[in-house]
C-alpha cells in the first residue's frame, strides 16, 4: 500500500481481469454457448476452460472497483463529490459507446437476423428505435452494462456514505467479518444463499432493473470490496482465510464445471444440478476474490513503470473490444477460413482495435475523455482509473 493509498497488487488484477475479456470473448464465438455471432467453428473443448473463468472474472471486478471507491471517497470532498466525480468519470464513456460504439455491434446483429441496409441508414435511422425490431432488443448499452451496474453499485455507496450512521453499521459489519474465519464463511454463505433463493423465481436475465441474480453476487462483491478498503484489520483476516478459499473455490468450480460440460449450450440441467450449478459458482466466485486478493497484496503490491500505462489502457480497450470481436468475426465468415487462422485474424484486429483507441486517447485529450482516460494532475501513486 503506498502512502495515498493505492494498491498495486489490485491495480495489477484489475490489468489481468480485463485482459482476459478478449481471449474469453474470441472463444465464445467457437464455443457452443449461443453468442452474437458464431464463427460457424464450435469446439465443445472450451467449455470446461471458459466454465472455470466465468464465475469469478466479473465479480473480480466488482470488488476490486468496490476497493477502488472506497480509497477514492477518502480523497472526496464528501459523499456529493464522491457522486459527481464518479457519475462524470463513468456516464460520459458510457454515453459516448452507446453512441459511436455499440451500435457497430447492433447492426452485426440485426444484419444476422435479416436487416438488409448498410451501415449508415441503420445508425442514422434504425439504431434508435425502442422495442424489438428484427428479433433483437432496442436501444442496448450491450457489454457496457458494466459501466451502468458500477455506476448504480457507487451511488448506494455514495448514498450509504452520505450517512454517519449508515457508515457505523458498515464499520461494525467490518470488525465483526474480521474476527476468525467469518470473512470467509459469511460472505460465502450470503450470496450462495441469495443466488439459489431467486433461482427459481425471478428468470436470470441481464439488465438493471432485472438482473436481480446478478445483482446480489456483484453489489455483494463490490460493497465487500469497500469494506476491505475501510478496515485494513479485514486484509489480516483474508490472509488467514485464503488457502480454505483457494480449496473452497477448487471445489465449487469443479461442480459448476462438471454441469456445464455434461450440458453444453443451451442444454437445461435437471433442477438439482442446476442449484449445485448455481452454488459452486457462488462458491467459486468468493473464494477466488479471498485468494486472488492475498495473492496480489502478498507477491504483487509494487510498481512497474508498465503499470500506469497499462492501466490508462484499460478502459479504451474495453470499450471497444467487444464491437471489435463481434466485427471480426462476421466479417470472416465469407472467408471460410480454418479455424485457428479464424481465430487468429479474430484476435490481432481486436487488439488492433484497441490499441488504435488506446493511442489515439493518449494523443487528443478530449477523446481520451469520451473513452475513459480523464487527463488529471500526476499523484504519487498515480491516478485511480475511472473503470474502478
Amino acid at each position: 500500500m503506498t502512502p495515498a493509498g493505492r494498491h498495486y497488487g489490485l491495480d495489477w488484477l484489475r490489468i489481468a481481469a480485463f485482459a482476459m475479456l478478449i481471449p474469453y470473448h474470441v472463444a465464445l464465438a467457437f464455443s457452443p454457448w449461443h453468442w452474437i455471432v458464431s464463427s460457424g467453428h464450435v469446439y465443445p473443448a472450451l467449455v470446461a476452460p471458459m466454465a472455470a473463468l466465468t464465475p469469478w472474472r466479473l465479480g473480480l471486478l466488482f470488488a476490486v472497483s468496490g476497493y477502488a471507491s472506497a480509497m477514492l471517497f477518502t480523497r472526496a470532498d464528501g459523499a456529493a463529490a464522491f457522486a459527481a466525480d464518479r457519475s462524470r468519470r463513468l456516464l460520459v464513456p458510457l454515453l459516448f459507446g452507446m453512441v459511436a460504439i455499440v451500435p457497430l455491434e447492433m447492426w452485426v446483429r440485426v444484419r444476422e437476423t435479416g436487416y438488409a441496409r448498410d451501415y449508415l441508414h441503420f445508425w442514422l435511422f434504425d439504431a434508435w428505435t425502442s422495442g424489438t425490431h428484427w428479433g433483437v432488443e432496442f436501444p442496448s448499452w450491450e457489454h457496457l452494462w458494466f459501466l451502468v451496474y458500477l455506476w448504480t453499485y457507487t451511488m448506494v455507496v455514495a448514498g450509504v456514505t452520505a450517512s454517519r450512521r449508515a457508515l457505523t453499521v458498515l464499520d461494525r459489519a467490518a470488525a465483526w467479518l474480521a474476527i476468525g474465519r467469518r470473512l470467509l464463511w459469511a460472505p460465502m454463505a450470503t450470496i450462495v444463499a441469495m443466488r439459489l433463493a431467486l433461482l427459481f423465481v425471478v428468470p436470470e436475465r441481464q439488465g438493471l432493473f432485472r438482473d436481480w441474480a446478478g445483482h446480489s453476487q456483484f453489489l455483494t462483491l463490490f460493497l465487500l470490496g469497500f469494506l476491505i478498503a475501510r478496515h485494513p484489520p479485514l486484509w489480516r483476516a483474508l490472509h488467514r482465510c485464503w488457502p480454505p478459499a483457494a480449496l473452497l473455490a477448487l471445489l465449487g468450480g469443479g461442480v459448476a464445471i462438471g454441469v456445464e460440460v455434461a450440458y453444453p449450450g443451451s442444454a437445461v440441467p435437471p433442477h438439482a444440478l442446476m442449484v449445485a450449478s448455481r452454488a459452486g459458482r457462488s462458491v467459486m466466485a468468493w473464494g477466488m476474490v479471498v485468494t486472488l486478493f492475498h495473492l496480489a497484496d502478498a507477491h504483487a503490491n509494487h510498481d512497474h513503470r508498465w503499470r500506469r500505462t497499462l492501466g490508462q489502457a484499460v478502459f479504451p480497450a474495453y470499450i471497444v473490444h467487444h464491437p471489435a470481436i463481434v466485427l471480426a468475426t462476421w466479417c470472416t465468415l465469407p472467408l471460410a477460413m480454418a479455424p485457428g487462422l479464424q481465430a487468429a485474424v479474430i484476435l490481432t484486429a481486436t487488439i488492433a482495435a484497441c490499441g488504435a483507441t488506446v493511442a489515439l486517447a493518449r494523443l487528443v485529450p478530449a477523446f481520451g475523455i469520451l473513452v475513459g482516460v480523464a487527463a488529471r494532475p500526476a499523484r504519487r501513486g498515480g491516478t485511480a482509473p475511472a473503470i474502478c
